[in-house]
């Protein structure tokens, strides 16, 4: 396969989805701290698990393409960056949650 193959195969939904949680998680965030509402928190958690099983199953399939595909490594290994970059964002956002809760 050729590199712009794999980057429609793998690299766009992989970023679609790191984008996405991140969105998700961000309007989640902000509703809560507006309305301070205990289903929000509910809904919230549910997400939380929902999101990390979804991210878990792409940061392994990127991890068996970065040692399948040698020849595209570096590729991967940013892919995999801009996935892992959600957990910090998530344990920020779950700290606010919990101070304004």
């Amino acid at each position: 396969m050729t590199k712009k193959q794999y980057q429609n195969a793998t690299g766009i939904f992989s970023t679609q989805l790191a984008i996405g949680s991140f969105a998700i998680g961000t309007l989640l965030l902000i509703l809560q701290v507006l309305l301070h509402n205990e289903t929000l928190i509910e809904i919230g958690l549910y997400y939380v698990i929902i999101a990390f099983i979804a991210n878990l199953i792409m940061l392994l399939y990127l991890s068996f393409l970065l040692f399948t595909q040698l020849n595209h490594q570096e590729y991967y290994i940013i892919k995999i960056l801009i996935l892992l970059a959600n957990i910090p964002i998530a344990f920020v956002y779950m700290r606010i949650v919990a101070e304004t809760w």
